[in-house]
């Protein structure tokens, strides 16, 4: 294929599965222990004037960790594999799961799952973009601007009847 490396074209899917679980697994761990550096230095410079401990403690404070702490909440250990298949959300929830001082050995073992599941879909699409490039170029950009304005319209929906619906966003 061409612009692939042939000695990525021989190893081939396995390898790049292998690749990728590892990058998610690490990428997830030190998502984790960030969350958990980040609480405690928040407690030990709670009455720090520090910018940077301010950001860290507005960032864990925030919006999408309130999200990422209910859904943790909500459904525990089996939330964080599912989280795997979310983009954004997982890395709050990875965080949030360090911040709150969740039990290392069960979150790892939680978030095995969810790297092989994160691993296999990245392999899949890979080689599947890879593959659809090679049989018609063409065909594989209109593919690609079809789910790029599907995820738009859906996107400018949700959005739209969030705050259509929603009393939380509505000033009183």
């Amino acid at each position: 294929m061409p612009g692939i490396p042939g000695v990525v074209e021989d190893l081939g899917w396995w390898a790049v599965f292998l690749f990728l679980l590892c990058v998610v697994f690490f990428r997830a761990q030190g998502t984790y222990w960030l969350g958990r550096w980040a609480r405690n230095g928040a407690e030990s410079r709670a009455q720090s004037t520090s910018p940077r401990a301010a950001s860290i403690a507005r960032r864990l404070s925030g919006p999408g960790a309130d999200r990422a702490r209910d859904y943790l909440e909500r459904w525990g250990f089996v939330g964080i594999p599912a989280s795997f298949l979310t983009v954004g959300f997982q890395t709050m929830v990875n965080a949030t799961a360090g911040f709150i001082r969740m039990r290392w050995d069960l979150y790892t073992v939680a978030m095995i799952p969810g790297c092989i599941m994160w691993g296999a879909l990245y392999t899949l699409v890979t080689f599947s973009l890879v593959e659809a490039w090679t049989q018609s170029p063409m065909l594989l950009a209109v593919g690609v601007v079809a789910v790029v304005g599907l995820l738009v319209a859906a996107f400018a929906f949700t959005r739209r009847r969030r705050t259509v619906d929603s009393s939380v966003r509505t000033p009183q």
